[in-house]
């Protein structure tokens, strides 16, 4: 018979490889959505949205291969942690993330049936977000597969963590419902959009997800500037609430590690969002932003547990 350790060592490394695949299939995807968009097109910005009008894909087919390949894989391997995770007893906390995370997986296939109508809106966001939660889950998972603590009376920072970590997935959400709505170039300006610097009444409808764009929003739609202007105020809101989180568990011995890497990535990511604006929306420094908001998000949630389980 196995023991619980070695288990827990084997779904360990599995749940690691796991999260790398998750963050090449966030990667990939973020590569064929900006691209297909129209991010460094020609002549810009005039051919953003192009796929809206049945231009052609600035992507190659490799790359839609090789996205299919890496997430063929993750979802076999998703099948393998799950097995490792429930026989022959379950290993808890491990199994019920690792069960979300291959219904997430699972889910997400289905969506793909539908991702080739980029009018479609309720799509293309749910597959970013699900690309993140794919690393969030994958992450947890590693995590519930290490030592265990019980839960500290200290609750101030994890307060701060938690408050951080929600605005920082609704700005990820708004940030998902710019890119699903090809509302990028609404608002190319910082800190304002031209002359808004809060949301008209018109531009709250492009809040709802399940609904159609037959073309990209123009600079200056109130949909478009409301989604923008939404969006860094929450990025600011995730600044202050994570930052001051981050800096009380640097207190902490057991949360030090992980709450540096914290404080570094969130002041690399606002960077990457103050320069792909500046830089009339680099494809490279956007695919970043992605990728880092999802880094940021996981190590978020590490430093909550770490914080959470610390001794008193």
């Amino acid at each position: 018979m196995e023991s619980r350790s070695a288990r827990l060592q084997k779904i360990r490394k599995l749940a690691l490889l796991l999260t790398a695949l998750s963050f090449l299939i966030l990667l990939i995807s973020a590569y064929i959505r900006l691209s297909g968009a129209g991010l460094d097109c020609s002549p810009w910005p005039h051919c953003y949205g192009q796929l809206l009008v049945g231009g052609p894909y600035q992507h190659s087919d490799a790359a839609r291969i090789l996205h299919r390949v890496v997430a063929s894989s993750a979802l076999l391997l998703g099948f393998v942690l799950v097995w490792q995770c429930l026989r022959p007893q379950r290993i808890e906390p491990a199994a019920r993330y690792a069960t979300v995370l291959l219904v997430l997986m699972i889910v997400l296939t289905f969506v793909g049936l539908w991702s080739s109508d980029p009018h479609r809106v309720w799509t293309s966001f749910f597959n970013m977000l699900g690309g993140a939660g794919l690393v969030l889950l994958s992450w947890r998972t590693v995590l519930a597969a290490g030592i265990e603590q019980a839960p500290s009376s200290r609750r101030r920072p994890a307060a701060l963590l938690h408050a951080g970590l929600g605005t920082l997935a609704l700005t990820m959400a708004l940030g998902a419902l710019i890119g699903a709505r090809y509302a990028a170039i609404a608002c190319p300006f910082l800190p304002g959009c031209i002359d808004a610097s809060w949301p008209a009444p018109a531009g709250w409808s492009a809040l709802n997800p399940f609904t159609r764009v037959a073309v990209a929003a123009s600079m200056g739609d109130d949909g478009g500037v409301a989604l923008h202007l939404l969006h860094r105020y929450c990025a600011v809101a995730t600044l202050l609430l994570l930052g001051l989180g981050g800096l009380r568990a640097l207190a902490q011995p057991a949360s030090r590690q992980s709450a540096a890497l914290l404080m570094a990535l969130l002041l690399v990511q606002v960077a990457l969002g103050v320069l792909t604006v500046l830089s009339g929306l680099s494809l490279r420094l956007a695919i970043a932003h992605s990728i880092c908001a999802a880094a940021l998000l996981a190590v978020g949630m590490q430093v909550l547990i770490r914080v959470k389980t610390a001794p008193a």
